[in-house]
């Protein structure tokens, strides 16, 4: 991307620098050690229990050098050669050294040396800094082989496990906590703060309320007469009337749909393998259209999970399946030996096993593949009951229509395939048989009137099964409605396979002399049903939280999907508990979660900065203000549209690529691929569509500034920007157009010395062209939706 350095974009450039909006107090960088920490429990310690336990374990460990790698303590503390790892120099680490044969004598495993893969995964987690887990003394004892069985814990042993319970609301007698306390969060917010000897701060002006109000509600800013009529408007109920206004509006379940679409890392494009392959906006609009009708959350996972299983599901609740139809899948070249297609076989069930147990539970059971998780409750059995549901589930494809319907519409489409191959076929050599043919699959589609219709990606009750297909060659079958257990696979090696374990629920969750196996197909149905009733608690609070992260920039519990030892405590446990018990009591029902939060004096604090409350809570856990919130690029997008007037604010249908400059529409439909992520969502923090993401990491890169200086998508927003402004103020002075840029850009006017600044950069020549006129407003207008205040909000 080359940079245009003329003097008008010198001039940009120090428009830019001078109007930054500024951020009192400090921008920490997020960090990023917790998905380092995931990566090595997802890749690295599953290689090391694959290629180093049988020597290196803690039973055999203390014979071979005192090594020990199963543990994180033994990896910190090293063997007789010292310490494995160099936090310093981590590419130097002996463990480097060992598995790529560097050294003579250190090559490990002895067996020889590891594929080049395993090699990179290694490489890749030093490289990153050799990241381990937090080591929480407070974890349960190990047994002898340092594992923690289920046996030895009970539910109630947790904070995120136990059940619901009934949290009093702190009761105050004070004057002024009972005129600031206006929800009962605000009660457990300043019992918080007090405990600090810390003060609540002042509410926010109300531009600085509806702005913010409208983007977390809806994704997009205020409309400017909406703003006006509120800030002029004397009515004591205005704020509570407008949350019901945004509540309502059809743009509130694009704004939540896409929170949830990260979480079940959508994708609009599946692998060219599978058929359909662009079909996911189906999946995408059913999240929307269960967000705008206030979906009861516990159906809303049922349906997800299940909603083939649930009597009287309508067809157009089938879409729901998309968030395990739409899972990652991985080629399989049935040419190689049943051996390899095991093993990727495998690693689909496990990615679906992480998908949903950190989406729904917010637990990492994928931990336990290769062993008993080393930090929760959950065993290995546990990991191969779950196995077992994936096992006997298989992607599939079909028409949002009854079933008696869908079932002919399915075996109409397979005929019309046909059809259509045979004309390719012959198409060339024989237009006789070519024009018969074409006139026959005419014929068919008028009277097979829905053979054309978009098929959803769902899935169907089927067991797969890996099987030789003479030497070194594979094939795989399938049981059409035939579930199916699986064995262990000791170290997560399917070639080493153990006890068979009955598909049921994890363990931690039964209580004691209760059924606990599934019965119910692959037992989909019965895996939801468990989540809602035994951990029940435990879903409430993962879905609380992820509500009020996105209210306030943080969940009260900061590892939105990891509620076990190796996650954050909450920062409110009591607040978090009786959103969690009340959530459950009211039904469900997240618009009522949102108006407890919305609605509260918390809330509507102020961001601004207060040295005190700064040097005793600088990380802002105790919310003595308002988190300053950085958007999403999707809001961020939606707002420069806005701006312009272009924005296309139709709901649903197929995607759209996001640098298409004529693509007008909301940010959630542009296209997501999970093979290539765009570069520009990349480069604006979007997740990688390959994996569950709980939360969007922010990064100021140099090219996100390049991209508003210097793409065509920017400048041709900042040209729309000129026409509507000309249009609209054709006979305007220059004062009155830089005002209107203001309010449909910021919500607000210019302040003098911003006024000043735009007046002298836009001065004209008195010998300038029409031309050279509309030059210098675009590079104004592209500089002022470049500037910090469009992509923050207070």
């Amino acid at each position: 991307m080359a940079i245009k350095l003329t003097h008008s974009s010198l001039l940009v450039l120090t428009l830019l620098l001078t109007m930054t909006f500024r951020i009192d107090g400090r921008l920490v960088a997020a960090e990023d050690s917790s998905k380092q920490a995931e990566f090595f429990e997802k890749k690295v310690r599953p290689l090391l229990a694959k290629r180093c336990y049988e020597c290196h374990d803690e039973v055999t460990g203390h014979d071979n050098g005192g090594l020990v790698l199963e543990t994180i303590e033994g990896i910190v503390t090293g063997g007789s050669r010292g310490p494995v790892i160099d936090s310093s120099d981590p590419e130097s680490s002996l463990l480097l050294q060992a598995v790529t044969f560097d050294e003579d004598d250190l090559q490990m495993p002895p067996s020889g040396k590891m594929p080049a893969a395993e090699i990179e995964i290694i490489t890749k987690w030093l490289k990153d800094g050799a990241v381990l887990p937090k080591y929480r003394p407070q974890k349960p004892a190990p047994d002898a082989r340092g594992n923690v069985r289920n046996v030895d814990r009970r539910a109630d042993d947790f904070w995120s496990f136990r059940t619901l319970q009934d949290v009093p609301v702190p009761q105050f007698e004070d004057r002024a906590a009972i005129h600031w306390i206006r929800q009962p969060v605000d009660a457990f917010i300043l019992e918080g703060l007090r405990q600090k000897e810390l003060n609540p701060g002042e509410e926010a002006d109300r531009r600085t309320l509806m702005r913010r109000l409208s983007f977390d509600l809806i994704g997009l800013p205020p409309d400017p007469i909406a703003l006006q009529a509120f800030l002029e408007s004397d009515d004591q109920n205005a704020f509570e009337t407008l949350v019901e206004e945004l509540l309502a509006s059809p743009h509130y379940g694009e704004r939540w749909a896409r929170m949830w679409l990260d979480l079940a890392r959508y994708t609009d494009f599946t692998p060219d393998w599978q058929n359909p392959t662009d079909r996911g906006w189906l999946y995408r609009d059913w999240v929307i259209n269960a967000f705008n009708t206030n979906m009861r959350y516990d159906r809303f996972v049922k349906l997800q999970l299940a909603a083939d299983q649930l009597p009287d599901t309508p067809p157009d609740d089938l879409a729901a399946l998309g968030f395990l139809g739409l899972s990652p899948t991985y080629w399989k070249e049935l040419r190689l030996a049943p051996t390899v297609i095991e093993q990727i076989v495998a690693d689909e069930w496990d990615e679906r096993i992480d998908a949903v147990s950190r989406t729904f539970l917010g637990l990492t059971v994928a931990c336990a593949r290769c062993h008993d998780h080393k930090f929760d409750p959950v065993s290995t059995q546990d990991y191969y009951a779950l196995a077992g549901v994936f096992a006997s589930t298989q992607l599939h494809e079909q028409p949002l229509l009854p079933a008696v319907e869908s079932r002919g519409v399915i075996s109409a489409r397979k005929k019309l395939i046909q059809l259509q191959d045979q004309l390719k076929s012959v198409k060339e050599k024989d237009s006789s048989q070519a024009e018969a043919l074409a006139k026959q699959i005419a014929e068919f589609k008028a009277a097979n009137p829905h053979v054309e219709m978009p098929f959803a990606h769902t899935v169907k009750d089927a067991s797969v099964f890996v099987v030789a297909d003479g030497p070194d060659a594979t094939k795989l079958t399938y049981a059409e409605s035939q579930a199916r257990d699986l064995p262990v696979f000791h170290r997560g090696n399917p070639a080493n396979t153990g006890e068979i374990v009955p598909r049921r629920y994890l363990s931690i969750f039964n209580p004691s002399g209760s059924a606990n196996g599934f019965e119910h197909g692959s037992g989909r149905i019965d895996l939801a049903n468990a989540m809602l009733s035994r951990s029940e608690g435990l879903v409430a609070r993962v879905m609380v939280n992820r509500i009020w992260a996105r209210h306030f920039g943080r969940g009260l519990v900061s590892t939105e999907s990891d509620f076990g030892s190796q996650g954050d405590p909450p920062s409110h446990p009591q607040l978090l508990e009786y959103l969690a018990s009340h959530f459950v009591k009211q039904g469900w029902d997240i618009k009522w979660l949102h108006r407890q939060i919305l609605l509260s004096a918390t809330w509507r604090q102020s961001s601004g900065f207060r040295d005190i409350e700064f040097h005793t809570d600088p990380d802002n856990r105790t919310l003595w203000r308002m988190n300053r919130r950085r958007l999403d690029f999707e809001e961020w997008r939606d707002a420069i549209l806005t701006a312009t007037g272009e924005l296309d604010l139709s709901i649903g249908g197929p995607s759209q690529q996001v640098d298409d400059v004529g693509n007008v529409r909301r940010t959630i439909y542009c296209t997501v691929a999970r093979e290539e992520l765009h570069p520009v969502l990349r480069m604006h923090d979007f997740p990688e569509a390959s994996a569950h993401s709980p939360s969007r990491i922010p990064t100021t890169t140099p090219l996100q500034q390049l991209f508003v200086l210097n793409s065509a998508w920017m400048e041709a927003k900042a040209a729309s920007l000129w026409k509507r402004l000309s249009e609209v103020t054709h006979s305007a002075t220059e004062e009155q157009r830089i005002r209107k840029a203001y309010l449909w850009t910021f919500n607000r006017s210019p302040d003098p010395d911003e006024l000043a600044f735009g007046l002298e950069f836009l001065a004209a020549d008195a010998d300038a062209s029409s031309d050279q006129l509309r030059q210098q407003w675009t590079e104004y207008l592209q500089a002022l939706l470049g500037l910090n205040e469009v992509c923050f909000v207070d």
